[in-house]
């Protein structure tokens, strides 16, 4: 089947299977004599394997892994459990930093009386980048665990392992 047929059947966009494509994770595509790629089944079934897999969160190596062990008739299931648990604990690092997130977020709207007055905790928690004095014993959100880096870099906070944002956590 030409690209269209198969981005259709297997819910995975034409741009997107020639991703996988050209990254390896599907095979280079059987032309056929128009200049079409020729898709079998069994790319496509492979297509929806990828797709299932993007759709919990795995990241394009862990799906090589993934594939990987499933073209192993002989593999060991524990592998694949170990993929999946890793993953999971990743979501729920993700998870905990986004609940904190929003935790401070709420924190700041209800400290903003959003009336007609010009003052507002939200504009200056953002303008001054650090926190007010009574709230320094909150604790501090780690960027890095939602993926984001300190746009001044790691040496403005002395640590390069600790990149650290100047939100405060509401507990």
């Amino acid at each position: 089947m030409i690209i269209g047929q198969a981005a259709i059947v297997s819910g995975v966009s034409q741009r997107m299977i020639r991703h996988y494509e050209k990254i390896g994770l599907i095979p280079a595509a059987l032309r056929r004599d128009s200049g079409y790629r020729d898709y079998a089944d069994t790319d496509v079934h492979r297509l929806r394997f990828i797709a299932n897999a993007r759709d919990l969160g795995f990241p394009i190596e862990d799906i090589r892994s993934l594939l990987a062990l499933w073209d192993d008739r002989d593999r060991s299931s524990a592998e694949v459990k170990a993929l999946a648990i890793a993953r999971s604990d990743d979501i729920g690092r993700k998870a905990e930093a986004l609940q904190a997130l929003r935790r401070t977020l709420l924190d700041l709207a209800e400290r903003c009386h959003g009336g007609e007055r010009p003052e507002c905790p939200i504009i200056d928690q953002l303008q001054e980048g650090k926190p007010k004095d009574d709230q320094r014993s909150r604790g501090m959100l780690k960027r890095r665990a939602v993926g984001h880096a300190d746009r001044r870099g790691p040496a403005a906070t002395g640590n390069p392992h600790e990149i650290v944002t100047n939100l405060q956590v509401k507990k």
